[in-house]
């Protein structure tokens, strides 16, 4: 049953999770482990947690050293075996209803503390498995992430009490009927943003989007024989693109890497040609000067002057040795009703909820984001960044090599998707229309109701860790 249990959950846990799995998997493994002893318990969660774990490690060895892979695969299992186990000892200690309350907290706490602490923040997060659940997606715009973990984890809690209690335990009910009613109601309200949310043509602005994505890229050390035609498909892309009626028009993350030199030259070429076609272009590069390393994104005007330059914040493995930057570059793009807010990341930064929200509490309406996923990776990667939309209700277009060309609305609804591809490249043009930020709770409060699942967490820890000790047998009177 641990077998079974662990390859369950890679399904969850995996590159392209089950969203409904997400709901039920890990009811099974919170009953095994309260149904058997403490020792025998901690052998099958960890065993579950590693198989489940196990399923990203192909992919962890195309990004770092096999050493580091393995370690980072033991890694992720480790917030699983806390968080059950944790769980496991409130449920069995106290044998109330409220006790369902456990799992979901330590959880939503677990991960709250991963994504202000660890270098690739809370990857791989339970509540990014909603993003093909639009219904329960909405709920990252009151509370983030966060609230979607933790309503996840109270289904897999209710049910796992049923499961290894009985249904008909007095608690069992209580706590079933309390998690029903809130999973009703979340996903209520979800399915009610999304019935009343714009759905079409004639909410604000009309704006025509181009994206391009070329998978083959530019070295520092490639010859002109081979990146001069990367460099000419782009163009042509880009011209096809402004004469079907685009006017913004966004590449890819390090569309090639150049030397400072090479940079000046390309970014001279893009911005006369942004000034031929009257259009925005938004492309990402990388600059080695041989003493350092950025990754940049330039926004191009239609006067071929450099409007923006985003340097990335938040680097993926291969690029640790990249100098990360800290600005939030905004450029208002203009229209029948005056202009509204563009914001600028790159890739990664939007797999982290901060950098989502400070754009959103600056008025960004829309997020241009160039990408390069690893193809395996390009739904969650794809997802995560969607989340960030939701969360402060902004439009979000994103061009990604080796991914997809994605544009979703601030509902988190896809309004368009393709894939790249190698040379001749892939692209995409896509009438959205546009308006100002939706407001969001989240943008306004942030990742705050992590932060109470992070004190519940240790009030938790210590009130038990007090209690044990008052509860702790005298030692034996020695006769006179």
């Amino acid at each position: 049953m641990t077998f079974v249990t662990g390859l369950t959950l890679r399904y969850v846990v995996g590159l392209e999770p089950v969203w409904w799995l997400a709901w039920l998997a890990p009811a099974a493994l919170l009953a095994l482990a309260y149904r058997h002893d403490a020792a025998p318990a901690r052998w099958i969660v960890g065993c579950a947690a590693l198989i489940a774990a196990s399923v990203n490690l192909p992919y962890y060895q195309t990004l770092m050293p096999a050493v580091a892979a393995v370690a980072v695969t033991l890694a992720q299992a480790l917030p699983w075996y806390g968080a059950v186990l944790g769980a496991r000892r409130v449920v069995l200690r106290y044998q109330r209803w409220w006790t369902v309350f456990a799992y979901p907290v330590l959880w939503t706490a677990i991960d709250t503390l991963m994504a202000a602490l660890l270098p690739d923040g809370n990857w791989g997060n339970i509540g990014y498995s909603q993003y093909e659940f639009p219904a329960a997606l909405q709920i990252a715009a009151l509370f983030g992430t966060a609230g979607v973990t933790f309503m996840v984890c109270l289904v897999a809690s209710a049910l796992a009490m049923a499961l290894a209690f009985g249904v008909h335990a007095p608690r069992v009910r209580h706590a079933g009927a309390v998690a029903a009613l809130l999973t009703i109601a979340a996903l209520g309200y979800g399915a009610l943003r999304l019935q009343t949310a714009p759905q079409g043509p004639g909410q604000g602005s009309e704006m025509v989007f181009g994206l391009v994505a070329v998978d083959n890229a530019a070295g520092l050390q490639s010859t002109a024989t081979y990146s001069e035609p990367i460099w000419r498909q782009y163009e042509q892309h880009i011209v096809t693109l402004a004469q079907q009626g685009a006017s913004v028009i966004v590449l890819p993350e390090k569309v090639a890497v150049m030397s400072p030199a090479q940079a000046e030259l390309a970014q001279a070429r893009f911005a006369r040609l942004a000034a031929r076609l009257g259009v925005w272009i938004e492309i990402g590069v990388g600059i080695d000067d041989g003493h350092r390393r950025l990754n940049l994104a330039w926004l191009l005007s239609p006067r071929g002057e450099l409007a923006q330059r985003y340097q990335k914040h938040h680097m993926a493995p291969p690029e640790r040795d990249h100098i990360p930057g800290d600005g939030y570059n905004l450029h208002t793009i203009g229209g029948p009703q005056g202009g509204l807010k563009y914001g600028l990341a790159i890739c990664k930064d939007m797999h982290f909820a901060s950098l989502g929200r400070a754009y959103g509490r600056r008025g960004a309406a829309v997020m241009l984001v160039p990408a390069w996923d690893f193809g395996v990776d390009r739904f969650l990667a794809t997802g995560m960044t969607t989340t960030r939309g939701v969360e402060n209700g902004y439009t979000i277009v994103r061009s990604a090599r080796e991914g997809l060309l994605t544009v979703s609305d601030a509902y988190g609804r896809i309004l368009a998707q393709r894939d790249s591809a190698k040379m001749p490249g892939s692209a995409l043009l896509v009438r959205v229309p546009v308006s100002a930020p939706v407001p969001t709770l989240y943008t306004r409060i942030g990742d705050a109701p992590g932060w109470i699942c992070v004190a519940a967490a240790v009030a938790g820890a210590l009130a038990m860790i007090v209690g044990r000790r008052r509860v702790r047998p005298a030692a034996p009177a020695v006769s006179p």
